[in-house]
């Protein structure tokens, strides 16, 4: 299998269902201010891939933490992804229906616990559908039984003091994928109480914009011109909760750099916490 891409298509997928080492994700996921609480799982149980599992970023996290959806420990994350019978040696395929939220988010969850065989299918559900593949309503039947060995990769997730530290050093550089208004202060955040800007020093590359109105991600070319100039070395990714910014990191990886950190509380937290200074620009 290619290692070169962090995308698979849909006609690849199609071609190696049978495959006995893969396993198929559907991490479909829409936030809060858009669908229903639960219209991920509903998409799901309406029609998924053939033996794909559902992950559940809302309940794969810790559910101590204030913040939504954030990375759960090490052996809350192995317990999880093994009742899913996912576990070492598996390759691993993630798909949404929802543009890369949070198929790009659950890529990025498994490559911080150490997993490096996991992919992202190209386009998504509408991928699979257009390609004339079928969907099922039915519980899968969980096969597999091996064990995953987390092996945590701690420069793949930033806090909010290392953001800070970055902002105040202005690198490695931060990119936020929310939309220009929000990042701006020219629009209301959808979360409640929170103030729209954006972290000092950081740029704006929405996440919308690098993807396709067919759900494929942007082509090289046009990724190049977006995020050209931060294809190698650190960079940390942002967004409202640390979803699309995970967009970026998978982008990136298109580009070729694989070790984009995110910033896991994203603005959920930096626009709630006292010590955070708050940036806005002229409309």
């Amino acid at each position: 299998m290619a290692t070169t891409s962090p995308l698979v298509s849909a006609r690849w997928l199609m071609d190696n269902m049978h495959a006995p080492d893969l396993r198929v994700v559907d991490a479909s996921w829409f936030p809060g201010w858009s669908a229903a609480p639960g219209a991920g799982r509903q998409s799901y149980d309406r029609g998924h891939i053939p033996g794909a599992v559902y992950f559940d970023i809302d309940d794969v996290c810790d559910q101590e933490a204030e913040l939504p959806h954030m990375m759960p420990d090490s052996v809350k994350f192995s317990s999880r992804v093994r009742k899913l019978g996912i576990g070492d040696g598996n390759r691993v395929i993630v798909y949404d229906a929802n543009d890369f939220f949070a198929s790009a988010r659950v890529w990025w969850m498994f490559r911080a616990m150490g997993h490096k065989d996991v992919y992202v299918l190209n386009g998504g559900l509408r991928a699979w559908q257009a390609e004339g593949g079928e969907l099922e309503d039915l519980p899968p039947v969980i096969t597999g039984g091996r064990h995953f060995t987390p092996r945590v990769r701690s420069d793949l997730i930033r806090s909010h003091a290392q953001v800070i530290a970055a902002s105040r050093a202005a690198k490695p550089p931060i990119l936020d994928a929310r939309p220009a208004g929000r990042f701006s202060g020219t629009e209301k955040e959808p979360r409640e109480g929170l103030p729209s800007g954006h972290i000092p020093g950081s740029l704006n590359v929405p996440a919308s914009r690098l993807v396709e109105p067919d759900g494929k991600l942007a082509p090289t070319d046009k990724l190049q011109d977006l995020l050209g100039g931060h294809a190698s070395g650190p960079v940390i990714a942002s967004c409202g909760s640390g979803v699309s910014a995970a967009v970026i990191a998978l982008a990136l990886a298109e580009l070729g750099n694989w070790d984009v950190a995110i910033y896991d509380g994203s603005w959920s937290e930096w626009a709630a916490h006292p010590e955070s200074e708050i940036a806005t620009t002229s409309a």
